[in-house]
């Protein structure tokens, strides 16, 4: 009997489902130049829609502007923090003179396993 109902059905080839009947939203393209190589990416999005004023290029990974009839996007980057480094973050947790005294701990454990002394580490 189940071999009757999948009789004729291409499993996984074919939807079932018909698009009659489905009214689609209407579209915009929009046109983004990119800053560093100057490719023009062209993106669709939906009519009400406000598309973003810059976007990632597809070739470069650079930061492509969007083009209005006005001409390019103005894009404020006063907000942008710069990112934070390891060092930065060292440093909100520990003083220079801990981090010397740190390194200086940490030499000495070394070459005391090397079988140094601190006159020869100094000679040399």
């Amino acid at each position: 009997m189940a071999d009757r109902s999948l009789r004729g059905i291409r499993l996984g080839a074919q939807s079932l489902q018909s698009e009659e009947g489905v009214v689609f939203m209407e579209r915009t393209q929009h046109t983004y130049t990119c800053s560093k190589c100057g490719r023009d990416t062209e993106l669709t999005f939906a009519a009400d829609a406000e598309p973003p004023a810059t976007w990632e290029c597809r070739t470069c990974g650079g930061e492509a502007l969007l083009q209005t009839s006005t001409g390019q996007a103005e894009v404020d980057h006063s907000g942008d923090k710069a990112p934070r480094t390891h060092w930065d973050m060292l440093l909100e947790r520990r003083t220079i003179p801990e981090l010397e005294e740190i390194l200086a701990e940490r030499l000495a454990y070394v070459r005391a396993r090397r079988g140094e002394t601190d006159s020869s580490a100094k000679s040399a």
